[in-house]
This record gives C-alpha cells, structure tokens and sequence, in this order.
C-alpha cells in the first residue's frame, strides 16, 4: 500500500484566502489521498520576519483584492464577505488572540484535527462572513461553542491559550513557516519523495495536485 503523501497548511484566520485554501484542502484531501495536516501560525510574525507588506499600502492591490475575494467566493461556495472596516480588523485588532486559541485547541486535541478544523472554521465565519469580534475571551468561547466544544473544553482552552506553552507552540508553527520561505498566507508544504515543495496562495491548486501525483 502507497503510503498517504504528507501536506501542510499554514495559516491565519485574519487571512481571507486561508479561508478558501482550508476549505478547498479539507474538500479535496481524501480525492487526492493525501495526509492533511493544519498548522495554525500567526500571520503577523510572517509579515514582519519576512518584510512583507500588507495589501492596503498599495491601494490598486488592494482595491482588487477586494473583487478577487468576492469572485472567488462565489467560485469557491465559501460565505466569505469584507468585514464593514477590513483595516481594523487586518492591521488594527490582529488574530494573536484567535491564532492562541486555535493551538490551545491543537494542543489538547488526541487523535486528529476535528476540533481545529470546527473551531478554525467558526472563526473565519466571525470574522469574514458574520462581521463579528475575534479578539476577547467571551468571542473566542462562541466560536468554540459552536465549533461543538464543552463549557469545560472551552474553559481549559482559554486557559490554556495565555500559557507559556501554547504561545511558544505558536511562535515555533510561524518560524516553521518562515523556515518553509513564506511571506504570506495561505501557504502549503508538500512533502513528496523526502523533500518539502512549498506552494503560496489559493490558486495553485492544479501545480500542487501535479506536485503530489
């Protein structure tokens, strides 16, 4: 038996086309046979470590990335839509406080990434469909709640997410991203025959499909 080829998908949920890029590799993983695994890291430090700049300090990038997102959404059947002011959300509330509690949640899960995938996936939806908070406790909770967690899952989760621990688990997901060369979000990691091929973005799909045979 061919052995399931290994696929990591770094992302952030303050990334719109994360969002895509998740759903598209969770719809596709069993078709395409490959072992998904969710690397939750935090979009800032990849800016920051990288030099990257954000979209909106180029105003034709961003004022197309605005139409590319609500065409791809369409495209996609993701209910993705902008946030009333997408600059306090991107640049000035941030997701450290999300991306702690999506490795907290990573950190206790056995046996897979079920949770992660709700929890993440209620997040994106606060955030990109609903125009909703993702940085105080009480919003963090709601999103778990509905991602199917327990009141008491969701209060050693909270805990949890303000731990040493978990914020060193998140520090080292995001140095691995930079590791990998990224710049930016979504970004896929494909190990194929011992050697890693990264691939950025929600439109590189085909190229990766090709990459893993």
């Amino acid at each position: 038996m061919t052995s399931k080829k290994v696929v990591e998908l770094f992302y952030d949920v303050v990334s719109p086309y994360s969002w895509l890029g998740f759903e598209v590799m969770c719809r596709y993983r069993h078709v395409w046979n490959i072992e998904l695994k969710l690397r939750p890291a935090f979009l800032g430090g990849i800016m920051q470590g990288s030099g990257n700049k954000p979209p909106d300090l180029v105003p034709n990038k961003f004022l197309y990335m605005t139409k590319d997102l609500t065409r791809l959404a369409e495209y996609f059947g993701v209910p993705l839509q902008a946030p009333s002011d997408p600059f306090e959300v991107m640049f000035q509330k941030g997701s450290l406080s999300a991306m702690r509690f999506v490795a907290a949640v990573q950190e206790r899960e056995k046996g897979g990434d079920k949770q992660v995938e709700r929890v993440t996936r209620e997040l994106w939806k606060r955030i990109w469909s609903e125009d909703k908070d993702i940085t105080e406790p009480a919003s963090l909770a709601e999103a778990a709640m509905k991602a199917g967690l327990s009141d008491r899952e969701i209060k050693e989760v909270l805990e949890l997410s303000i731990s040493k621990e978990v914020k060193n688990k998140l520090k080292s997901t995001t140095q691995d991203a930079l590791d990998h060369g990224a710049f930016g979000f979504p970004m896929l990691v494909c190990h194929v025959n011992g050697k890693p091929e990264m691939f950025f973005g929600s439109d590189r799909f085909e190229l990766m499909a090709h990459c893993i045979g």
